[in-house]
């Protein structure tokens, strides 16, 4: 059995998903299987995933679902992995040619039960790290104490141990699309601490019709998504009070689009919420602006 899945959501991508097929038949090791989740795609996307599968140079799994949002094949790629390690490789990215034996030999020299996985380096196509490097002296951390502790920035690659990536499932909200996948992370987060391993698994192309050129309509059509993720970070034991009234703020603003008035009784941090409440009557304002300003451009 392979070592790692590289495992793909994708939707209406096959405009640019070669370059990350490509990225994978040169990788100087093969120990792994690209599954591909097909989050509904309506464009060419199924007849060259098997026009790819038929040439035959990788191992390639292709699974087609009605579109769920990337939460939603995160979810189903969780399901289907069967190798020890997965990591996500998004339509628009590409590997380094040696990313994979990288991972393979790293995790086999230092990897265990006692960590989740491992953690690397994105970079933008140009090699120019994306945010900090990775603290050199440190070995091991959680994902969470990287960012707020720590003091990393930008986007990392992360590698899971695939039996660990099947707890906490996202949940499915009707006609929505989106839940922060940072949910499952940190929920990790609190029992296992991750590898730190500085080098570059992924370039990184933010295009125009990605979710990170697209947070603001994200935010007002998926109220419940990001309102259940704001109430779980507010849950974090390990998270300092003005990480969770950060979250409070975007749990009240997330509750006004919803007009649920009844926040006050569902949030987990009741008085952080209340003090919340103008800050997040005033966000909930700048995304109806912002969202209106959208509209208006041709």
């Amino acid at each position: 059995m392979k070592l790692l899945t590289v495992f793909t959501p994708t939707y209406n991508r096959a405009y640019c998903l070669e370059k990350c097929y490509l990225s994978l038949v040169a990788q100087t090791c093969q120990d792994f299987i690209w599954l591909i989740i097909d989050d509904g795609s309506t464009d060419s996307t199924r007849e060259l995933v098997e026009c790819w599968m038929q040439q035959n140079l990788i191992k390639i799994r292709y699974i087609w679902q009605e579109n769920q949002g990337m939460h939603g094949a995160h979810n189903t790629a969780y399901e289907q992995i069967d190798t020890e390690l997965n990591v996500c490789i998004d339509s628009d990215d590409y590997m380094p040619v040696d990313a994979v034996e990288k991972v393979t030999s790293f995790w086999k020299k230092y990897g265990s039960e006692k960590v989740s996985g491992m953690i690397g380096l994105d970079a933008y196509t140009n090699n120019t790290i994306i945010g900090t490097k990775l603290p050199e002296k440190l070995k091991s951390s959680t994902l969470f104490d990287l960012y707020y502790k720590h003091g990393v920035s930008g986007d990392k690659k992360i590698v899971y141990r695939s039996e660990l990536t099947k707890r906490y499932p996202y949940p499915i909200f009707t006609n929505e699309k989106y839940v922060g996948l940072a949910y499952k992370y940190f929920k990790l987060d609190r029992d296992y601490e991750m590898l730190l391993m500085n080098e570059v698994l992924c370039f990184v192309e933010y295009l125009p019709d990605g979710s990170s050129h697209n947070m603001v309509n994200q935010y007002r059509k998926n109220p419940r998504g990001f309102a259940f993720y704001r109430k779980e970070l507010m849950k974090l034991p390990f998270v300092s009070l003005s990480f969770k009234f950060r979250q409070a703020i975007h749990f009240v603003s997330s509750s006004f689009i919803l007009k649920n008035w009844r926040f006050l009784s569902e949030t987990p941090a009741k008085t952080l919420t209340f003090l919340a409440i103008p800050f997040g009557f005033l966000l909930y304002l700048y995304i109806q602006q912002k969202h209106r300003l959208l509209k208006l451009k041709p």
